[in-house]
């Protein structure tokens, strides 16, 4: 009887002394004791980019399952479990499957050095050749060439959804190279649907397109995703649909259900599943609406939202959101990783709230402590700041200011999943 899963993944912290090591030997070494499962999964679907891979991956599988496909998905990070990072033929991995598979994998690595990432990714790989399904999707935990996920000689399909500046440690100073490493999933032959790129990162990849002669489908080129009178538009060379707009909010959303459908569309699939994509997909802590539980309860006449964008492209994308939004005085609550550009990210947002509210993210050892991520709101332009010891005592100081307030709590996606598991 293996032991519960909390319990494995704790030890498997422990068998590599880095939590990011980027190779892939060690995973290839371990695939192949398990007798390389990675062959024979269905169809995978491998995105990798910066800013909404999460978001684009559940648009495609909202319109691959409404077309009656079963569908496999790998994500990360988790926010409240780690079950969620794996779901298979469309429901989450099962407590006692998760644990028998996690400890498979640790007795056959045997001891041997490997990162928490790349063994867990091993896990899920296991667990999706062994479950029959139509499709895989496949996202990227960091960059893309020696991500653990790139084990796949020949996916269906691969995406490329927005690059931007980030994990600069790992991947690189310059956008072009931080674009070489994220266009690593692309493979010879295997057509790449690409999101919206800066000039710098669509010449990597594109040159890198060419020499492995892949057929690139791009935005701006080969297809195009705008907002007109209230309705999503998507057009390439087999027409032009005229959709609802994105149930995940946010002006942002428009580009990813545009890659989304182009992705159904290069793998044949038509209208009903594309408006389905749009319309149907489920992705929390973007944007996400908090409508119930104990925070909800403590403070019943706001209007409470949860977004785990952490980069500069995502307090962009926040600050373009809570704009179109209807006009409520609206406060931030915002905690942060010690590796993230926090004054980047909190620029585009110094005007968009009337208050910024720092916080620690409890019992994450990375954390920005909430005393530096108020010195950084105030250097970014934000004139009233606080700092508080918790989510719940910061909003409980803003409502007690301001009851009909909207309040959003944003930074970090570990902020986020802490304030979900706490929400219940």
């Amino acid at each position: 009887m293996p032991q519960p899963s909390d319990e494995i993944l704790a030890r498997l912290m422990g068998l590599h002394p880095k939590i990011i090591d980027l190779t892939l030997d060690r995973v290839h070494r371990l695939l192949a004791a398990l007798g390389n499962p990675e062959r024979d999964l269905p169809p995978v679907i491998h995105l990798a980019g910066t800013n909404g891979k999460g978001s684009t991956q559940a648009m495609i599988r909202a319109g691959l399952e409404a077309s009656g496909k079963r569908v496999h998905a790998y994500t990360s990070p988790h926010l409240a479990r780690f079950h969620e990072r794996i779901r298979l033929a469309g429901d989450l991995i099962a407590e006692p499957d998760l644990a028998a598979l996690l400890d498979e994998c640790e007795a056959a690595n045997g001891g041997a050095p490997i990162t928490f990432f790349e063994i867990t990714t091993v896990a899920a790989i296991l667990a999706f050749a062994r479950t029959p399904a139509d499709y895989t999707l496949l996202e990227v935990g960091l960059g893309g060439r020696l991500d653990a996920t790139n084990v796949i000689d020949q996916p269906a399909l691969t995406v490329l959804t927005p690059i931007s500046i980030d994990h600069q440690q790992y991947l690189g100073e310059t956008l072009p190279e931080i674009a070489g490493e994220k266009a690593g999933i692309l493979k010879r032959g295997v057509p790449c649907v690409v999101g919206p790129q800066q000039p710098d990162g669509t010449d990597v990849i594109e040159a890198r397109a060419a020499r492995l002669g892949v057929s690139l489908f791009a935005h701006g080129q080969q297809w195009h995703a705008f907002e007109e009178r209230d309705r999503l538009i998507y057009q390439d060379e087999n027409g032009l649909l005229d959709l609802p707009l994105p149930n995940l909010p946010g002006p942002h959303q428009i580009e990813n259900a545009g890659a989304a459908i182009a992705a159904l569309r290069c793998l044949g699939y038509g209208e009903a599943a594309c408006e389905a994509a749009v319309g149907q997909a489920q992705w929390p802590a973007r944007m996400q609406r908090l409508r119930q539980g104990p925070l909800v309860e403590a403070a019943p006449g706001v209007e409470l939202w949860l977004d785990g964008g952490h980069n500069p492209a995502g307090g962009q994308a926040v600050a373009s959101t809570l704009a179109r939004m209807a006009k409520r005085p609206t406060h931030l609550i915002c905690g942060m990783l010690n590796t993230k550009d926090i004054g980047g990210y909190l620029r585009p947002l110094a005007g968009a709230a009337q208050s910024l509210s720092a916080v620690s993210i409890p019992g994450e050892p990375n954390t920005l402590p909430a005393a530096e991520t108020a010195e950084a709101a105030r250097k970014a332009g934000f004139v009233q700041v606080d700092e508080a010891e918790s989510v719940a005592a910061a909003l409980a100081a803003i409502t007690a200011q301001d009851p009909q307030a909207r309040v959003l709590i944003c930074g970090s996606l570990y902020l986020a999943g802490q304030v979900l598991r706490e929400n219940g």
